[in-house]
């Protein structure tokens, strides 16, 4: 097997679940005692979180950029960002490190397009929501017409997000919050709905939802795994 290099830490709650659903799918597919030849670089989430809110993007890439070189000098085959927010300045990794980065959004609009729905709700923090960097990916790449919450309901989501999730805080009032934005998106014609955020598959699933969901997290660490299965070229 290949072997994966996690860029992790933002937040390690949902880099939890990466780890899981990696090895969960490397068994369920190889059978045994089989499980994933891991590489990974965790970064203290409070120093990312400062470079967001201070719209230093650029420090931030450079940080991803160290640390994949570093993953890359260890010995990974290709690099999984396991976070969406990030993807807004992970255009360098590439370059540096000559690995493939495996997009997270690329294998969520993939299963999406294969679902047969055009029209799409996205939740996610206010920079993925707000920032061209996913949804023009969405758009342009797989032809998915994007829709958001109005600016007060991505304020809420990201707060959510910031302040509960990545301290592993769910709180039921926050779930209603949730739902109620996922019924405005659903009146406003998505037919489904993206996880964007990987923490939010931690307060939201199928039964909290009354649109279908896409956990961005579950299908990229799904789809890292099966990468990693693949025959070395």
């Amino acid at each position: 097997m290949k072997t994966l290099g996690l860029l992790g830490g933002m937040s390690w709650q949902s880099t939890v679940t990466y780890y899981q659903e990696i090895n969960r799918r490397i068994r369920e597919v190889k059978g045994g005692l089989h499980s994933a030849p891991l590489l990974m670089y965790s970064f203290d989430f409070e120093e990312i979180a400062e470079l967001q809110h201070a719209g230093e993007w650029n420090k931030a890439g450079a940080l991803l950029n160290e640390a994949a070189t570093r993953l890359m000098l260890a010995g990974a085959d290709g690099i999984v960002l396991c976070t969406n927010t990030m993807h807004f300045v992970s255009h360098g990794i590439e370059g540096e490190t000559k690995l493939p980065l495996l997009h997270i959004a690329d294998f969520t609009a993939e299963r999406i397009s294969k679902a047969g729905f055009k029209r799409v709700g996205l939740l996610g923090t206010r920079f993925t929501m707000e920032k061209d960097f996913y949804k023009t990916r969405l758009a342009e790449k797989f032809g998915l017409e994007v829709v958001v919450p109005d600016e007060q309901n991505r304020e809420a989501i990201h707060n959510v997000i910031y302040t509960e999730l990545v301290n592993g805080i769910i709180n039921n009032s926050s779930r209603e919050i949730y739902r109620r934005v996922i019924a405005k998106l659903a009146t406003a014609g998505a037919e489904c709905l993206i996880l964007g955020c990987t923490e939010i598959g931690l307060l939201i699933d199928e039964a909290s939802s009354e649109l279908p969901i896409f956990d961005t997290t579950r299908i990229h660490a799904t789809a890292a795994a099966d990468w990693a299965m693949e025959k070395k070229t």
